[in-house]
């Protein structure tokens, strides 16, 4: 029998977007069927997952401007931003399963590898619209700090949960809704569709990173939400700011004091 990690690790190692997404389809439905072993060894997991030559990949503050809201141009490009975080987000989905699968119990690899799945259907839907726009994904630079998370946290389950799905997917919680009003602004019914339908799916995402959390976390006896406060001051690079989409976040297990005492002071106004 297959191991998960060898499975994940097809995922990472998979360079283009339409093998990488077949490798993580491949992977689900081995698992759905109990055709994987989480706990048997397999190959280390890829320290960087392989990626196609196109798009270029800059540093984010190298990353070109959009363009004027609205436009097509600057819609395409919001599009393809997205692409990218999907992409991105299958690599991140199938390492979480390959790296940690061996020390949780079998659900653990098999909903992630689930998770990576259903970020390939995401990635398809975007590259769909793109090149209904007459594009495709690789037509405009990315950035490479999408991976960054997923290496500062490679030899910490629990900080791997608070990081990428409860920090860096619960973001795409607060922003979608916004993104979604502005596709349907501008007449592109199709585009808040399918970003609608993401952002349920990522609910999902986010309340899955939740629950294996307090899972490790409660084997320890800590507190969840006072070890989440740790974890995401000791790995994320950034602040989390508000607007929230407090009622996904809710729903997703993430109470408001999880999160709010993370957040820099609010100046008074002037």
């Amino acid at each position: 029998m297959e191991s998960v990690r060898a499975a994940a690790a097809r995922v990472l190692l998979a360079a283009s977007p339409a093998e990488k997404q077949a490798a993580a389809r491949a992977a689900h439905e081995a698992a759905a069927a109990g055709r994987l072993d989480h706990r048997a060894p397999g190959p280390l997991m890829p320290e960087r997952p392989a990626r196609p030559v196109r798009p270029v990949l800059l540093p984010p503050s190298a990353m070109p401007k959009r363009g004027r809201a609205g436009s097509p141009r600057a819609r395409f490009a919001l599009l393809h931003a997205l692409a990218h975080i999907e992409l991105n987000a299958i690599d991140l989905a199938a390492d979480i399963a390959g790296r940690f699968g061996h020390l949780m119990p079998p659900a653990f690899a098999a909903e992630w590898l689930r998770i990576a799945a259903e970020e390939a259907t995401h990635f398809g839907l975007l590259q769909a619209l793109l090149e209904e726009s007459g594009g495709s994904y690789g037509d405009l630079p990315a950035h490479d700090g999408l991976w960054q998370a997923a290496s500062a946290t490679a030899h910490d389950l629990a900080a791997r949960l608070a990081v990428v799905p409860q920090v860096l997917e619960a973001r795409g919680l607060d922003v979608t809704p916004a993104m979604i009003a502005r596709f349907e602004a501008a007449g592109d019914g199709r585009a808040a569709a399918v970003l609608a339908r993401i952002l349920e799916d990522e609910v999902g995402h986010v309340a899955a990173g939740n629950r294996w959390f307090r899972h490790v976390v409660g084997e320890s006896g800590a507190d969840p939400a006072a070890r989440f406060r740790d974890l995401v001051r000791a790995h994320f690079r950034g602040a989390l700011k508000p607007p929230f989409n407090g009622s996904a976040r809710a729903e997703a297990g993430l109470a408001t004091d999880w999160y709010l005492p993370l957040c820099p002071p609010q100046r008074p106004p002037a």
